[in-house]
């Protein structure tokens, strides 16, 4: 490792069960690793480049594994200013580890300088490490060593730059005008043109030649702006390569120019089924970092709006599943169901799909009059609805028949592949950050982890089917125990104080004018919230360099690792197997590729 800004402190034994994994490592390597303070108190390590394989590896292999490899990404420190003493690095690349055995995470990292931009890849410990290494690669052009195909995967490969860059612009009034001349387009559908060999497939062999067909990006099956290039043998899936990029919008480059409240509404739109489930890590996340203690009422408030809308996401799903099996009618039912669950949010917020309700130490507002009819009227009609859901096309001969043993993959391998959410808990594993790691009161709250055990297409649609029984149980426990008080926090970097207290004091007003023109300064340090969003464990790890405005904002997707997984688990299969695959992952391509 490159030398350091100051003499690395020696770190006492820390007595933290998460932390003990830390001396596991002295034990091992006898060497006294640099253990950075973060605002989310779970170990990060820093780790020579030269011993960064052994480090994985051994991390992947102790008793009570580190089993997954749950993110990996990278950051331009160049500009930061607030780095207290930790080492000296232009960019750094962190490897974030996820422990079922243990409940506990580490992240690794590793500093690099801007001369001498090489990592090994780590694809041979992890699979899934694969495109986090391309999306590291595209982003901030860091060279992972022995790579398979380190190509680029959210931009096109004629791109110019690393957008992650800090000296890459960020808004588009400061590019020149874009022109699309002739020229320009040719050379841009040139760049398009599939060729077999790029992607790491062959044309045939001495006997015949294999065809080659594009799913997507534009296909009612693919679920979005997704394509999957397939190589065939007749109706045999030989091998495939999913492409995304698509949609890619460069939300990440998008935080570091937003402030911590505003960039709140385009946490809703990464997952747009999602809504303010997808608010909940990153709130959260800035929270811990700025020592906000969110009021009880405020949390219930938001654990009922999380699952009303994993209930909507649930519905779409199945109806959508049932749809690609050739199913029409019950899709149709559904979304007339979602309507009502709409209703409601409607009501509450304002909104429908896209809130962005929930704020910095609490919520918007407070629960208008007239909430608990409606939420009771959903609570009678929903479970009444799922029973004739699960006789009239569940239990369909042809569903059935469609999805049992289709897809199939198993515990290890999800495992093996960043998988998590009902994808994962299909296989036999209930990993449910609600149970494992309750946040916002989910400690408080009676409700079971559905899971399956086949890990094919009708497992995953099952305990999407359960969850939503559970969600509903968990909302009538809201609905009949509401508590009374704040709806959100009193501290000064929470949403701003009422405008009618700005009337009483020069101080309310001077704070109220901050907050809303600059918005709030947060403490310099790194924050990391996970949380069980509608598709799976998502985590927002923020860097504040003591700024109005945040310095990295790493967002780490459920389904941007489902999609990676799809060659395993298809190839040999037909292709009308792929699109039951499709149609059971549950994915929104804007969470892909964010």
């Amino acid at each position: 490792m490159a030398e350091t800004e100051t003499t690395m402190p020696e770190v006492e034994h820390d007595s933290r069960p998460a932390f003990a994994i830390v001396e596991e490592l002295k034990n091992k390597f006898g060497e006294n690793f640099y253990v950075q303070a973060t605002f989310d108190n779970f170990p990060t390590v820093w780790v020579e480049r030269s011993r960064v394989l052994d480090v994985l590896m051994f991390l992947r292999t102790v008793p009570r594994p580190y089993v997954m490899l749950f993110d990996l990404s990278a950051m331009d420190e160049r500009l930061r200013n607030h780095r207290d003493g930790l080492p000296a690095s232009d960019f750094t690349v962190f490897y974030h580890l996820l422990s079922l055995e243990r409940n506990t995470d580490i992240r690794i990292k590793v500093a690099l300088r801007d001369n001498d931009l090489n990592i090994p890849t780590a694809s041979n410990i992890w699979p899934n490490a694969n495109w986090y290494e391309r999306e590291a690669y595209d982003m901030f052009g860091i060279n992972f060593e022995g790579h398979p195909m380190l190509r680029r995967i959210l931009l096109p490969t004629y791109w110019e730059g690393h957008p992650l860059r800090k000296e890459y612009s960020a808004r588009a009034t400061e590019y020149t005008p874009y022109m699309q001349d002739q020229a320009k387009q040719d050379f841009e559908q040139e760049h398009l043109r599939f060729v077999p060999e790029d992607w790491g497939l062959k044309r045939g062999n001495d006997d015949e030649d294999f065809m080659f067909l594009n799913l997507g990006p534009n296909h009612p099956s693919a679920h979005g702006a997704f394509r999957v290039i397939l190589q065939l043998d007749g109706e045999e899936v030989l091998d495939c390569v999913p492409d995304i990029g698509y949609h890619h919008r460069g939300v990440e480059k998008m935080a570091e120019r937003q402030t911590w409240h505003s960039f709140i509404p385009y946490t809703d739109r990464v997952d747009y089924l999602g809504g303010v489930a997808q608010n909940m890590p990153y709130v959260m996340a800035v929270e811990q970092m700025a020592g906000i203690t969110v009021p009880d009422r405020a949390q219930c408030i938001r654990v009922m709006l999380c699952e009303l809308f994993r209930i909507n996401n649930h519905l779409l799903y199945i109806g959508t599943a049932i749809q690609d099996t050739g199913g029409m009618t019950p899709v149709f039912y559904m979304f007339a169901d979602r309507q009502k669950v709409y209703d409601i949010v409607e009501a509450i917020t304002g909104f429908r799909m896209h809130p962005a309700w929930f704020r910095l130490g609490g919520t918007a507002h407070d629960l208008p009059n007239g909430w608990h009819t409606l939420v009771k009227e959903l609570l009678e009609w929903m479970p009444k609805r799922l029973d004739e859901y699960h006789t009239a096309a569940l239990k369909n001969s042809v569903f059935v028949g469609r999805t049992k043993n289709v897809a199939q993959y198993d515990a290890k391998s999800a495992l093996a592949w960043g998988v998590t959410g009902t994808g994962l808990r299909a296989t036999g594993i209930d990993f449910d950050v609600r149970k494992y790691r309750p946040y916002s009161g989910y400690e408080n709250y009676d409700f079971e982890v559905p899971v399956e055990y086949e890990g094919d297409a009708y497992a995953r649609v099952m305990v999407h089917f359960h969850e939503i029984r559970e969600s509903l149980k968990i909302i009538k426990q809201c609905l009949d125990n509401m508590p009374s008080g704040a709806y959100k926090a009193d501290h000064p970097l929470a949403v701003p104080p009422p405008k009618d207290k700005t009337l009483q004091d020069i101080e309310t007003l001077i704070n109220h004018f901050l907050s809303v023109s600059w918005g709030p300064v947060m403490p310099a340090g790194e924050s990391s919230f996970m949380a069980e969003v509608v598709k799976g464990a998502s985590t927002y790890y923020l860097t504040s360099d003591k700024a109005t405005m945040s310095y990295r904002t790493r967002i780490r997707t459920p389904t941007f690792t489902h999609l990676q997984q799809i060659p395993s688990v298809i190839n040999g299969s037909l292709v009308s197997d792929l699109i039951i695959y499709l149609a059971t992952i549950d994915v929104v391509m804007a969470d892909v590729d964010r």
